[in-house]
């Protein structure tokens, strides 16, 4: 019933013959495909240097064939207008990636989603705030309207709105290891300022960022709790990645026109390298 009720949710997901599926399948938003688009595009667009296309790589010269990346740029879990967690996995479906063949399953959503009735997503708001030098991103913030509150997100909530496509990816792919993957960290989780450098040399410090920062921890725990709840595995991402975030003295995330880690790269999102150490973390962790 629980199978039927998902399929339900997403429409067109069906495949006949059944297919033996990829070994891995991986579905994301922006920290998944990492790439850059400045002009507005409805194709799910993809880096090579994003941890699948790296994970891919160490794979050898038959990774391609093995994994199915389905992630695209802007996607949420239900948010529109771009695309959702039922479009990617509708078209894996549709690809054949999900099957007796697959035993990886990978999840990164949340931070593209509005939360507990807000009408912006976290990453909406961050352009008006962190660069607002006179109001910023304090905790009064939230209270103003200028920031979605962090206390929508929970466990609970975020377990039921990807709970169809866990239901549907189990039935399909049911050898698989369905991991929740976690984002790494941006800033740590007890900063009050937040930052970013400007092509190399400029940092820029919003002195009031403590919402922001509350908003990536709130997340954290939200996606811990809906892998327990959902009885799927959480990858922590900000464990592999912890000391490295914006402005620290090796960043592995990207600034703005930064050559120092990645001069075209997408803002607040992970470096090439950053990406190699989740790819390479994932890989010994449920690949090897």
């Amino acid at each position: 019933m629980a199978a039927s009720t998902a399929l339900t949710a997403i429409p067109g997901a069906h495949a006949a013959p059944a297919p033996e599926g990829k070994p891995i399948v991986v579905l994301g938003d922006s920290f998944t495909a990492n790439v850059w688009d400045p002009l507005p595009t409805n194709e799910c667009l993809r880096g090579p240097t994003a941890w699948p296309a790296q994970l891919t790589g160490r794979l050898g010269a038959r990774g391609a064939e093995q994994v199915a990346d389905i992630s695209c740029l802007g996607a949420s879990i239900d948010t529109p207008p771009g695309h959702t967690l039922t479009h990617e996995t509708r078209a894996g479906a549709t690809a054949g990636a999900f099957g007796p063949a697959t035993k990886l399953v990978t999840l990164q959503f949340g931070l593209n989603d509005r939360w507990g009735g807000s009408d912006t997503s976290l990453w909406d708001a961050m352009r008006a705030c962190v660069f607002d030098l006179a109001e910023g991103c304090g905790t009064e913030a939230v209270a103003e309207g200028r920031m979605p509150d962090a206390q929508a997100i929970t466990g609970a909530a975020f377990a039921d709105r990807i709970r169809n496509a866990v239901t549907y990816i189990r039935y399909y792919a049911p050898a698989a290891r369905i991991v929740l993957v976690g984002y790494p960290e941006l800033f740590r989780e007890e900063q009050e300022t937040v930052c970013l450098n400007f092509f190399g040399v400029v940092p820029f410090v919003q002195p009031r960022g403590r919402t922001i920062v509350e908003y990536l921890n709130r997340m954290d725990l939200a996606q811990r709790e809906a892998a327990r709840e959902l009885n799927v595995e959480y990858f922590d991402a900000r464990a592999v990645t912890t000391g490295h975030g914006l402005c620290s003295p090796e960043p592995w995330v990207n600034g703005v026109f930064d050559p120092t880690v990645k001069f075209d790269g997408l803002p607040f999102h992970p470096s090439p390298t950053g990406d190699a150490v989740v790819a390479n973390a994932l890989y010994e962790r449920y690949v090897r």
